[in-house]
């Protein structure tokens, strides 16, 4: 199978890379560290592919995908899990400047790389889109409502591209549950470490999200199979 996955340098989507290898998936994979986008070349050779792209710009996920589509080989899967965290902090309190660049990270960035590697995948009419949502764009807390409105607006956003997509097809809003990250810790501190690691958790995730398809079209879904 290949596998498109942005937001490849750390966290669920180095964890997921690497279990989808190990799957004997082909990779394609983003993200904005030039060094972890390095290591990851030469860890994993051709037919994997790791780029440096900010979702964020679309000019550059443009390019990055005229790359990706010039044999006419568009993924079977696409995830987009490229996302950032606000600063814990009331809403009033977190400025312009961060609110827009969570904004462009977390859902302009997801609609840029929709915008250019989907219309090969309708073309096919074969392939699943998976953008990963959160606990938290399903629910909400104090502190966090910049992130909170990002995922809200992933569940709306998947749940209306899953009405335009063609019979065969699937786009699902993907909750991965709570695991121990760099961002979950920036959030609860030491607290984090009572959930699994990024790299237990994909040996649940990858196998979940493997087995998607058409009937999950629409369906708000999260890892393990809770709703």
């Amino acid at each position: 199978m290949k596998i498109v996955i942005t937001g490849v340098t750390r966290g669920l989507g180095r964890a997921l890379t690497e279990e989808f290898i190990r799957g004997g998936h082909t990779v394609i994979g983003c993200g904005r560290s030039g060094d972890a986008v390095f290591d990851l070349r030469m860890a994993y050779q051709a037919p994997h592919d790791f780029s440096v792209v900010d979702v964020a710009l679309d000019t550059k996920v443009a390019i990055w995908a005229a790359k990706v589509l010039e044999n006419d080989n568009p993924p079977d899967l696409l995830i987009n899990n490229a996302a950032v965290m606000n600063r814990p902090a009331p809403l009033w309190e977190i400025d312009d400047r961060e609110f827009t660049k969570l904004v462009d990270a977390n859902l302009r960035g997801v609609a840029n790389v929709i915008r250019h590697f989907v219309p090969a995948m309708v073309a096919r009419r074969q392939g699943v889109i998976v953008n990963l949502s959160s606990g938290w764009g399903r629910s909400v807390d104090a502190k966090v409502a910049p992130y909170c409105m990002s995922k809200w607006g992933i569940e709306g956003l998947t749940k209306a591209l899953a009405e335009e997509l063609p019979e065969g097809m699937a786009a699902v809003p993907l909750n991965p549950g709570v695991i121990d990250t760099e961002m979950l810790r920036s959030c609860w501190g030491d607290e984090a470490g009572a959930y699994p690691k990024a790299e237990a958790w994909a040996k649940v995730a990858a196998p979940f999200i493997l087995q998607l398809g058409a009937k999950d079209n629409g369906r708000s879904l999260s890892v393990g199979g809770r709703n």
